[in-house]
């Protein structure tokens, strides 16, 4: 298999070369947006100059306008795939309305005839109900500035995020900028500019582009065309800004402040002409609430970011042009804490004193090179080239002294640095003639994996070789000295009160990892460390994981249908080996007469594994004492990831209603052979990607768009996914579900959701005037964590939680409520809790009766002025936003194994001042 790879890896890296060769040094963009060009001229021939000429889509709110220079011709640059409505006017002749369908980056070339005002030719100007509708077996959502501009937005560190779940349907929303896309976790992907980017974009992971930087986005939750691959769940497809065409430099500088004392200034700048362009776009943020902390009140979550976006556009000629995407971002931030990481009344079980708060930190430098050339071959051909390098660097810092980092869930102190970084090629041609829009393309990448990570006992009951008369573990302050089972029964205590003799030996002692207890400084002789102390297990990992993509589609429109063909050849070479043919199937049909698109789809996709520390989670199990410290599927085994694949099925209708509302819905079937997650370390934000037998996901999800009418536009995204998977954990580190087992036996993760929707309303009654933007969230709780549940006698033991635990989770036992020094025991009657959905007593079944966050709705509110003082040349804007308008408290998620807990944002203030030129 890995000669054969080989092979085709090399044949394609030859066609691309040739490919460049074969079509000159020249270069220009190539994405998801092209130019819309055209002349107008009157009946006699003569050019029309100073028409004006506009184009919109109603449904994502894009809209353009540009005038006719003195040869009657025009250019909107950067324009989005998508269907527009577009009308040129001009005094004295008959407004000009046509509909183009923008669907590849092959330019669209118009020759516009305007006839006198006053001919007998009627033309409908105003777009109807047809203009509303897409014709494609694609289902997905498109979104102009227009629209989030004015969007409140949760989270300033992930921005992009935040629009993405409140703007796209089948989005559950997550903790710190994290979102499962139609039930699986992260696997999302993004394209920026045609740049693929299939690694983490969560706020622990990696840094994302600044929201400003994005002109719009289309989120593609149907079946993918083939020239998308690995992580496919959710496609975010980014066009972002450009100052091509702005020969009049514009800009804008905002700064705000809100509550947690979070701060933000950030400015942007386009400036161009016709033929070239720049835009560029800063920013900084400080905040103390930067991550979703594990209580309600927020301490210990300070964190910062900075961020700079460029996009370069050069047109060297009529058929060649230039386009460079440079970014780099860093950001700094803490490990929030909750009430135990105040450690208060713990000592060290070294010396016995006092151990200060967890102290624990990260931080991520991201910076990007994304260069790329498109020639135009002829008016039908386009071909382009590029290449890109990114990289993720993650430092993770313990507390000061390793005994802080110790918790109720947390056994270990660890260090990490790690990078990511990851390289390649890209190239693709695109045909458009008649019926056909071809495209043909090939990608190669390669990821570099590095990683560095240390770690280090500081729980002594982990691995202690006694055990005291009463069956705890002896720390060393209980007897110094005493580190050998062999010892135990001779061993006098320091402290009978507290650890009383006699005392016994633990069978099941692991010698090795003695050499990493930090809490027993002076190994045992037997032990065989290396050194006379105990310290950190170092583990260094590398990987270099190869992915070669080849894929050929084409969109052939006849009539009222619309037909999708594609194929896609994954070739991937990392840990493992895999190659997949990838067959993409779309139908639509649309039924002019009601203004209904029917559709149907089929796609098999390659899913890749996640990159997130591969390495360890892969090879680090082969080590006994990391198995000890991860909770491996198979201690001393290596298990190196294998890609899984995917079968998935869609079926949907576009339907418009009258020309001011439009509804888009899907039924979606996936099933997955070799399906991920991740398990997270202790309290970090560490995680290891894991790996089980199958998981089925079926679901449904829909979008409801108002375009504007009279100023108010509206936007409402729903879904319902159940997100069932199958055991065995054949791969990675951490613990599998508790209960699920070692057979087939499906579990619900935390990507389930039963419903969800978000409903975004806005209202400017007037172009220049204020303007209000409104979102209501509704969530119905993902599956939760390690939430005890009542037998049938109706009795819990709540002694597994620590009193905030149980605070955390809201749990009570009829009158008597947790506190954070004393907690609930047993409980026999009358248990419950106000943020967790409880099973009955007896009733909870992993897979159709899980524990589940409670139900939850959220508001929030932007109100704006973008002119306040009714300026020509230069505004001044101001807006204030208010997140979790009531203050509901609200859970993310509970313990999951997959991310912790995590609460919702309180009620946050924000006011901004802008300047605009």
């Amino acid at each position: 298999m890995l000669a054969s790879y080989k092979k085709s890896r090399l044949a394609a890296l030859m066609l691309v070369f040739l490919l460049a060769l074969g079509f000159h040094a020249y270069a220009q963009s190539g994405g998801s947006s092209t130019s819309v060009t055209g002349s107008v001229v009157d009946p006699t021939g003569a050019v029309v100059a100073n028409a004006a000429v506009e184009i919109r889509n109603p449904v994502s709110a894009f809209e353009r306008s540009v005038i006719t220079d003195s040869g009657g011709k025009f250019s909107i640059p950067n324009v989005p795939f998508n269907p527009y409505h577009l009308v040129v006017s001009r005094s004295g002749f008959a407004p000009f309305a046509q509909d183009i369908d923008v669907r590849s980056i092959v330019p669209v070339n118009l020759s516009i005839t305007l006839q006198v005002k006053g001919s007998s030719e009627t033309v409908t100007v105003e777009a109807a109900g047809q203009d509303l509708l897409e014709n494609t077996s694609i289902f997905h959502t498109d979104v102009d500035r227009g629209l989030f501009d004015k969007m409140p937005i949760e989270s300033a560190s992930s921005s992009l995020s935040s629009l993405v779940t409140l703007s796209s349907p089948g989005i559950a929303a997550d903790s710190n900028g994290l979102f499962h896309g139609l039930g699986d976790h992260a696997e999302n992907s993004f394209s920026v500019d045609g740049q693929p980017i299939t690694d983490q974009q969560s706020k622990v992971f990696s840094n994302q582009i600044p929201l400003d930087s994005i002109e719009s986005m289309e989120v593609i939750s149907g079946a993918p065309p083939a020239e998308f691959g690995e992580k496919t769940s959710v496609v975010i497809n980014v066009t972002t800004r450009s100052g091509q065409g702005m020969t009049t430099p514009k800009g804008s500088i905002t700064t705000s402040y809100g509550s947690f004392g979070t701060a933000d200034v950030s400015a942007n700048l386009g400036y161009g002409g016709q033929n070239w362009g720049n835009f560029i776009s800063a920013s900084g943020l400080n905040s103390g609430r930067f991550l979703d902390p594990p209580e309600f009140t927020v301490f210990h979550d300070k964190g910062n970011e900075e961020n700079i976006f460029d996009r370069v556009d050069f047109q060297l000629s009529k058929a060649d042009s230039v386009h460079v995407n440079l970014g780099f971002t860093r950001s700094w931030f803490q490990t929030p804490n909750a009430f135990d990481n105040l450690n208060t009344g713990v000592t060290d079980p070294v010396v016995g004193n006092p151990v200060a708060p967890t102290d624990q930190r990260s931080q991520i430098k991201t910076f990007n090179i994304a260069p790329s050339w498109t020639r135009l071959i002829n008016p039908n051909t386009v071909f382009t080239f590029g290449g890109f390098v990114r990289r993720d660097q993650y430092n993770y810092y313990p507390s000061a002294n390793p005994f802080s980092d110790l918790g109720p869930i947390q056994q270990e102190t660890v260090n990490q640095d790690r990078t990511l970084t990851n390289a390649g090629l890209r190239s693709d041609i695109s045909w458009v003639k008649g019926i056909h829009n071809l495209k043909a393309g090939a990608t190669y990448q390669q990821t570099f994996l590095d990683e560095n990570t240390n770690f280090g006992v500081v729980d002594p009951g982990l691995n202690a070789p006694c055990f005291d008369a009463s069956g705890n573990a002896v720390p060393w302050v209980g007897s110094p000295g005493l580190n050998d089972p062999a010892d135990c029964g001779s061993a006098v205590s320091t402290n009978p009160l507290l650890y009383p003799t006699p005392f016994t030996s633990n069978a099941d002692f692991f010698a090795s990892l003695g050499c990493f207890d930090l809490s027993r400084p002076t190994p045992a002789a037997g032990d065989g460390c290396a050194g006379s102390s105990s310290g950190l297990f170092g583990f260094r990992g590398h990987a270099d994981v190869k992915q070669l993509a080849l894929y050929v589609q084409d969109t052939i429109t006849k009539g009222s249908w619309s037909l999708n063909l594609g194929l896609r050849g994954d070739f991937y070479n990392g840990l493992t080996t895999h190659k997949e043919a990838e067959p993409r199937l779309g139908v639509a049909y649309n039924v002019k007469k009601t203004n209904t698109v029917l559709r149907l789809s089929y796609a098999r996709v390659l899913e890749t594994p996640f990159n997130e520390n591969l390495v360890l989670a892969s090879t680090g199990c082969n080590s006994l004492v990391l198995a000890s410290l991860l909770g491996c599927v198979t201690p001393g085994v290596a298990t190196p990831f294998a890609p899984g694949w995917r079968n998935e099925f869609h079926a949907g209708l576009q339907q418009a209603l009258g020309k001011y509302v439009v509804f888009s819905g899907e039924y979606i079937w996936k099933y997955t052979h070799n399906a991920y997650d991740f398990s997270v370390l202790g309290s970090t934000p560490i995680t290891f990607p894991i790996e089980w037998h199958n998981s089925k996901i079926p679901g449904f999800a829909g979008r409801v768009s108002v375009p504007d009418f009279h100023g108010i536009s509206a936007l409402m995204v729903f879904s319902s996914v159940a997100a069932r998977f199958f055991n065995p954990q054949i791969g990675g580190a951490g613990a599998v579900p508790a209960g699920t087992g070692s057979g087939f036996a499906p579990f619900r993760i935390d990507h389930d959701e039963r419903f969800n929707q978000t409903t975004h309303v806005q209202y400017q009654p007037w172009e220049t005037g204020p303007w209000v933007g409104f979102n209501w969230r509704y969530d119905s709780g993902l599956v939760a964590g390690e939430v005890p549940v009542a037998d049938a006698s109706g009795t819990v033991d709540l002694t597994g939680l620590t009193g905030d635990q149980q605070l955390q989770a809201g749990l009570f036992c009829g009158s008597a409520r947790p506190t954070l020094t004393t907690p609930l025991g047993i409980c026999t009657s009358g248990y419950g809790s106000t943020l967790i959905s409880l099973p009955a007593p007896g009733k909870e079944n992993d897979d159709t009766n899980p524990p589940r966050v409670a139900p939850r709705h959220l508001f929030d509110l932007a109100v704006g002025d973008d002119n306040l003082f009714h300026g020509e040349r230069y505004k001044w804007s101001v807006t204030l936003t208010a997140v979790n308008l009531t203050n509901k408290v609200a859970l993310y998620n509970f313990l999951s194994t997959f991310s912790g807990t995590h609460y919702v944002t309180p009620r946050a203030l924000t006011a901004e001042v802008g300047f605009h030129f």
